[in-house]
């Protein structure tokens, strides 16, 4: 299986930056894992949010094959504890799913469009996070899942 985490923008703030590549290294152990940055819409001033939610959808759906599950990082999907999240991989793994696309969005979230196309979606949490911090928090529930799987002693139950 394959896994990518499909980002709207680029993380701008260097401690995040720094913490993504510190996960991003560990996960290269586990699976094969690519994080795709697409651009952020341009002129959003004179766009309305449904607008810059729509123009981001198309860009975020061009990244899609039909083949792919999609899961939406958002704050009504699916919550989970960590255990349960290297499960849910575990299962998509015997599942035989060849390729996992996570996707988070943008500031405002998923244009209706990418909720259709979806196969589901997951909330790291009740709190609301900048899609900046969301990235981080992510990679690092992404890599504390496999090495729960693998029995390793990074996860303390």
């Amino acid at each position: 299986m394959k896994i990518t985490l499909l980002v709207v923008g680029k993380t701008e703030d260097k401690y995040l930056i720094e913490g993504i590549d510190k996960y991003l290294k560990r996960l290269k152990h586990y699976i094969g894992f690519n994080l795709v940055v697409i651009p952020d819409v341009k002129n959003t001033k004179n766009l309305t949010e449904a607008q810059q939610k729509s123009k981001e959808a198309e860009l975020i759906l061009k990244q899609v094959s039909n083949l792919d599950t999609v899961i939406l990082m958002d704050e009504k999907g699916k919550k989970y504890t960590s255990v349960l999240f290297a499960n849910y991989l575990n299962k998509q793994m015997i599942g035989s799913v060849q390729h996992i696309i996570f996707i988070i969005g943008g500031p405002y979230g998923f244009d209706e469009s990418v909720y259709q196309r979806a196969n589901g979606s997951i909330s790291l949490s009740d709190m609301t996070f900048s899609h900046q911090m969301v990235r981080l928090f992510f990679v690092e529930q992404l890599y504390r899942a496999f090495s729960i799987l693998k029995g390793e002693p990074y996860h303390h139950e």
